[in-house]
């Protein structure tokens, strides 16, 4: 079983040995969503930008989810300049029920 921060939270388990079809936890857009542009020092790093957010490295998948036409690869294309839209932290944590 996956933490409640865990992108594979919702995919099941085949015999309880294997992941199954994942099953994609989809971050929806939010009116007070906040528009950020990426620092460098989060170059590649959504991790990074996830930690001093929301005090959590294990969010990052979060920014791919939230932004899915911008961030094709949530790690190549998470660069220096790149616009994303951020969901608030008690928002975020109040839908992934953490």
């Amino acid at each position: 079983m996956y933490s409640a921060t865990s992108p594979y939270y919702k995919t099941g388990n085949v015999s309880g040995q294997y992941l199954d079809i994942l099953s994609i936890r989809p971050i929806p857009a939010e009116a007070d969503d906040v528009l950020y542009k990426i620092q460098v020092q989060y170059t590649h790093r959504p991790d990074l930008l996830a930690f001093d957010m929301y005090g959590d490295k294990n969010l990052w998948w979060v920014y791919a989810q939230r932004n899915i036409e911008t961030l094709k690869d949530p790690i190549f294309d998470f660069e220096a300049g790149t616009e994303i839209f951020v969901p608030k932290g008690p928002k975020l944590k109040q839908l992934l029920g953490i």
